[in-house]
C-alpha cells in the first residue's frame, strides 16, 4: 500500500511539474508571473512545498522528509545567493541531517510512526545543530554566530528535551492503548 501511494505521489509530482513547464513555455502571462516566484534558489523552496502539499492531499507523511530536504537545499542556496558567501559550504552542508530531522519530525506530526519519527528527528536535528556549530567554528569562525552561541546552544537543549517529553508522552500513549 505504501509502494503504492509513493509510485502515485511520484506521478503526480512528475505531471504537476511538467505542466509547469509546459505552461511557462506556451503562456506569456503565466510565465510573466511567476518570473519572480521562479527565479534560482526560490524555485527549490517552492518545489519543497509542493512535494509537502501533494504528501499532504495524498495522505503520504513520508513525503515530508524529501519536502524538508528540497527546501532546505533551496535556503542554504537562496542564502548563499543573497550573501554571496559560497564558501559557507564548508560547513553548511552539515544542516542536511536537520532536513531530513524535520521531515521526520513532520511526518511523525501528520501521524507516521508518531513517537519514532519525533525521537529519530530530534535526535538528527541536534546532531546536525552540534555539526553545523563545530564546522561553522573551525571554518567560518565563531563571527559566523557572534554573540548569539550560548542562546542558540539553550534553544537546542530546550528542543531536545521538549522533544524527549514528546517521545516519552507518545510512547506511553501507545503503550497503553
Amino acid at each position: 500500500m505504501s509502494g503504492n501511494r509513493s509510485q502515485l505521489a511520484l506521478g503526480v509530482i512528475l505531471v504537476l511539474i511538467g505542466a509547469w513547464f509546459l505552461l511557462d513555455q506556451t503562456v506569456p502571462a503565466f510565465s510573466n508571473f511567476f518570473d519572480k516566484y521562479t527565479e534560482w534558489p526560490i524555485n527549490l523552496l517552492l518545489i519543497g512545498g509542493v512535494i509537502f502539499i501533494v504528501g499532504l492531499v495524498l495522505g503520504a507523511p513520508g513525503l515530508s522528509v524529501p519536502a524538508a530536504i528540497v527546501a532546505g537545499t533551496g535556503g542554504i542556496f537562496y542564502y548563499q545567493q543573497a550573501t554571496g558567501n559560497y564558501e559557507s559550504w564548508s560547513y553548511l552542508w552539515t544542516l542536511y541531517p536537520g532536513f531530513v530531522g524535520v521531515g521526520s519530525i513532520l511526518a511523525g506530526l501528520l501521524g507516521d510512526h508518531t513517537a519514532h519519527n519525533l525521537k529519530r528527528g530530534l535526535n538528527m536535528m541536534v546532531f546536525s545543530a552540534l555539526l553545523f556549530l563545530g564546522f561553522s567554528a573551525f571554518f567560518g569562525g565563531w563571527d559566523l554566530l557572534g554573540n548569539y552561541v550560548p542562546a542558540i546552544l539553550l534553544i537546542l537543549l530546550g528542543l531536545w528535551v521538549l522533544g524527549q517529553g514528546l517521545y516519552r508522552t507518545y510512547k506511553n500513549k501507545n503503550q497503553s492503548e
